[in-house]
C-alpha cells in the first residue's frame, strides 16, 4: 500500500468517527480555524493557499510554504487554538493533536489530484452533495473551484448572521 493510500484509508476513518472531539464542526470553530487559515496566508504570508477543507475532526491544507513547516504549523494552531479554546471556554487544554501529515506534492497533476481530493473530502463524507455548498472549504470561496463556484466563508456566515 502506498502512502497516499494508508492516509486515504485514514481520512475515511476519520471522516466516519462519531466519537472524539468534534469541535470543527461548530460553526464558530471552523469560523475561527478558515479566518487563522487566511489570517497566515493573507496577513502573515507564512504560505500561498490552494485548498482547505475543515472537517468536523480534521483539517486538510494544501499550499505552498513561504517559512519552515514547523513554524507554519506552529503559528496557525497556536493561534486557531487559542480563539477556538476562548469560545469553547477551556484553559489550559490541548486543542490540536501535536503531530500532523505533511507530503511534498511533485508535480501539477499530482497537485490537481490533491486539491481535488481536499474540496471533496466534505462530500465523501457525505455532508454535502456539492463540494461549493460546504462553508468551510476553498470550495465555497470565490478562488475555489471554477466547476463549483460559491461564496467565502466568512461572507457565507454574515449573510447567514444577520
Amino acid at each position: 500500500m502506498s502512502s497516499g493510500e494508508v492516509f486515504a484509508a485514514l481520512d475515511g476513518l476519520l471522516d466516519q468517527a462519531r466519537s472524539g472531539p468534534l469541535f470543527l464542526r461548530q460553526p464558530a470553530i471552523a469560523r475561527t480555524v478558515v479566518d487563522s487559515i487566511q489570517f497566515n496566508a493573507e496577513k502573515l504570508r507564512h504560505y500561498s493557499l490552494h485548498a482547505y477543507a475543515i472537517m468536523p475532526n480534521h483539517v486538510h491544507m494544501l499550499a505552498t510554504p513561504a517559512v519552515p513547516l514547523a513554524i507554519l504549523t506552529k503559528s496557525l494552531k497556536g493561534i486557531s487554538a487559542k480563539r477556538a479554546n476562548t469560545i469553547l471556554r477551556r484553559t489550559g487544554q490541548v486543542f490540536w493533536q501535536e503531530e500532523s501529515y505533511d507530503h511534498l506534492v511533485r508535480d501539477s497533476r499530482e497537485f490537481e489530484k490533491i486539491q481535488n481530493y481536499i474540496e471533496q473530502n466534505p462530500v465523501r463524507a457525505g455532508l454535502v452533495t456539492r463540494a461549493g455548498d460546504y462553508p468551510w472549504s476553498s470550495a465555497a470561496a470565490t478562488r475555489g473551484s471554477p466547476a463549483d463556484e460559491g461564496v467565502r466563508p466568512t461572507e457565507y456566515l454574515r449573510v447567514r448572521d444577520d
